[in-house]
């Protein structure tokens, strides 16, 4: 049957066509119409809500002083300096933009309940100065007759501005759908879902939390800005704090990810007082009530749980094929110097994890680095990723100079990795995970998709593809990081204890999927505790212990060497006491 086919991204947006065509004609009466109007103005603040929680992951409880900002831009702008309507809109939508940019630049090391705190701050001194300075907002009295925007069909009815605004409702909800499955928008999933791996896979996180502030910023205002000309009407207290948290309780009820959760939360919340408003006395106690039951048995909000009924009728779109083998190896010479590492060092207060260690890893060759636990093996990793600034000592990849840069950077010079704990993005599917890696090469969508597919075809990942990462086995976990990691084509590939948990024979794939990688030519350094593993894949081994090298050459040698052997398992003396 065709609903096989049929995403239901297009039924939410068949559906959306078909309320802004027909809502204004099925609600009737002109306080009913106005009660829509506001619907459609909320949903847009509240799509901006989305960008920034939903996607991004950044809580904000400033959304208000936002959608006040657009309000206060067409009130002030058309009403008290004569402003075309549309240019005080544009007006208003930079300032708001400056002030997300301000507001996401001051939070950047900030989250949970230390980011929720200072978007209330900003909130709150939003309001306080609109309420305080009559000179320029009207103070508690507001601002009256703003007018309505010129259109090409006047906009002069109640019913005919609540087309308006639910077709601008419409559009920010198609924008916002793009976005997220776009570049950006995967990348701002992936900050949500671990910061540190996405930093490390080249996503520029700072860059991505000051544009989701941005976006939903401009949102708000947008939303302000139609309701200011709905009502012809504003005043300071309706862009105070309870606004913000009903923002947000639109976006958690709706679905904090989804466009038409968000949609189907504002006009939920929107219009439930309305029908509730008979209850009198209670009716606070059971609007409330029904909030916070959706939130805590619907984790997923109203439009999760319709997706979740719907997945058995709904087929998900097939990955494209992989058209070829991912290139690596990047045409140098075997043997040429790829990562060159000079008396590194990085101290943690007085303790001394690296000290001064120095080797080389080669083009084309697998660099086992390894040592007892507490060693510093995954401390170097962490430095040499950029995850860590180094103490002092250089670190030199083809050819540049890259100590101390941010992970993010490095990881676009072509260097990526996996992690000892995993660190996949648990709530996306392996597709969305690979996708993500992919995107570190460059490239346009259908390039990056290509990659993708093909990493995750080398690692015969396929069939799980459309797969939550988070619902996967330990060692298919471990195959997808590695898969997300291959998919940027990197030039040197950081194995952090790849082996760490799995079985036996899901340690026998590992060896096979490396020494398919190393006879295509990609350079490896490997992190590793199973020698067995480390003797069978390795062309070269440096040991550490206690933060310095202590050994290093062709692995018969060096595994030989009784300076290894005593840094693994003590001295006889020891041994015997």
């Amino acid at each position: 049957m065709r609903m096989a086919t049929f995403k239901p991204g297009h039924w939410a947006i068949l559906g959306g066509v078909v309320a802004v065509a027909l809502l204004p004609l099925l609600v009737t009466g002109r306080y009913n119409t106005n009660v829509l109007l506001l619907a459609g103005a909320w949903a847009i603040a509240a799509l901006g809500l989305t960008v920034v929680l939903g996607y991004a992951g950044q809580i904000s409880l400033a959304q208000a002083s936002f959608f006040g900002i657009g309000a206060y831009a067409i009130g002030l702008g058309t009403v008290h300096y004569g402003l075309n309507w549309w240019l005080a809109f544009v007006l208003g939508l930079v300032v708001a933009v400056t002030g997300g940019i301000i507001l996401g630049a001051t939070t950047l090391r900030l989250g949970g309940h230390y980011l929720a705190m200072v978007t209330i701050g900003f909130q709150i001194i939003f309001t306080l100065v609109m309420t305080n300075w009559s000179a320029l907002s009207g103070g508690p009295d507001g601002i009256t007759r703003i007018p309505r925007p010129p259109f090409f069909v006047p906009l002069n009815t109640a019913q005919r501005y609540a087309w308006f605004a639910l077709a601008a409702t419409l559009l920010v909800a198609l924008a916002v759908h793009a976005l997220r499955d776009s570049r950006l928008g995967r990348s701002m999933r992936a900050v949500r879902e671990n910061e540190i791996a996405a930093e490390a896979l080249g996503v520029d996180t700072v860059r991505v939390k000051i544009t989701a502030f941005a976006i939903s910023a401009v949102l708000g205002a947008a939303g302000g800005s139609i309701y200011a000309s709905g009502f012809l009407y504003i005043a300071p207290d309706t862009f105070d704090f309870g606004t913000s948290v009903q923002f947000l309780a639109m976006v958690l009820v709706g679905g904090r990810e989804s466009v038409a959760g968000s949609v189907l939360g504002a006009g939920l919340l929107t219009f439930l007082p309305e029908w509730l408003r008979e209850l009198k006395k209670i009716y606070l106690v059971v609007y409330g009530s029904i909030i916070v039951l959706v939130i805590v048995f619907m984790p997923e909000g109203l439009w999760g749980f319709v997706t979740l009924l719907s997945r058995s009728l709904v087929r998900p779109t097939p990955i494209p094929p992989a058209r070829g083998a991912l290139p690596m190896g990047g045409g140098r010479p075997a043997g040429e110097p790829v990562l060159v590492i000079e008396n590194l060092g990085k101290y943690f207060g007085g303790l001394k994890a690296v000290d001064g260690v120095s080797f080389t890893v080669r083009q084309g060759e697998v660099h086992a680095l390894i040592g007892p636990n507490g060693s510093g093996k995954t401390t170097i990793l962490n430095v040499i990723s950029g995850l860590y600034a180094p103490s002092f000592g250089e670190i030199t990849f083809l050819g540049r100079s890259v100590g101390g840069q941010r992970a993010s950077r490095i990881a676009r010079c072509g260097m990526t990795r996996t992690f000892q704990n995993l660190r996949l993005f648990r709530e996306l599917t392996v597709w969305e995970n690979v996708l993500i890696g992919a995107q570190r090469a460059g490239g346009d969508e259908t390039a990056i998709r290509e990659r993708a597919a093909s990493a995750i075809e080398f690692m015969s990942l396929t069939i799980l593809a459309h797969n939550r990462a988070r619902n996967l086995p330990y060692g298919t976990q471990k195959r997808v990081e590695i898969a997300r990691a291959l998919a940027g084509v990197p030039e040197l590939l950081l194995l952090d204890e790849p082996a760490a948990g799995l079985t036996q024979s899901e340690k026998q794939d590992l060896v096979e999927i490396v020494q398919q990688l190393h006879a295509r030519g990609l350079t490896m350094l490997l992190v590793e505790h199973d020698m067995s593993l480390v003797s069978q894949l390795s062309h070269h081994i440096t040991v550490i212990n206690f933060g310095r090298k202590i050994a290093e050459g062709a692995p018969e040698r060096v595994l030989a060497e009784p300076a290894v052997g005593e840094a693994y398992l003590g001295n006889r003396e020891a041994a015997r006491a």
